[in-house]
């Protein structure tokens, strides 16, 4: 590459010297101190101090710091969902997938009932809590047949 000529405000050359790592330079150039940080601002508030209420991240905190769940009606194959408390329920069900204490269980009712029942089988360890939707999604995709 070329050498290029540095000029100043005036267009006439720029003496030599070393490059301004602080930005003095720039800053003097406009008539003020420019920003501190480099950090992104949000409505002229410093980065650090603006708060997205109901974003949902918690990647700070470690993850989610309370108990999970997600429900999806749903209509069982012939066979029904077995579960613990009553055996075999059949028909129209809401499936409930929880997430505590790094487990997930499954757990279903009839449509519009309040009576819950835990899935046989329905509980596994789970370490990370963005996996809650994935499970419930394939705990749907297993269990809901309403075709049979």
């Amino acid at each position: 590459m070329g050498e290029q000529a540095v000029t100043g405000a005036d267009g006439a050359p720029a003496p030599e010297r070393a490059p301004d790592p602080g930005g003095e330079d720039a800053a003097a150039a406009t008539g003020s101190p420019g920003p501190a940080t480099a950090g992104m601002t949000a409505d002229g508030a410093a980065a650090g101090a603006v708060e997205v209420p109901g974003a949902g991240m918690t990647a700070d905190a470690g993850g989610a710091t309370g108990p999970q769940s997600r429900t999806t009606d749903i209509v069982p194959g012939p066979g029904g969902v077995m579960t613990d408390e009553v055996g075999v329920v059949t028909g129209e069900l809401t499936l409930r997938t929880d997430l505590a204490d790094g487990r997930v269980s499954l757990h279903v009712q009839y449509k519009d009932a309040d009576e819950w029942y835990a899935v046989t089988g329905g509980s596994a360890p789970l370490a990370d809590a963005a996996g809650l939707d994935a499970v419930h999604g394939i705990a749907v995709g297993l269990l809901h047949r309403p075709e049979g």
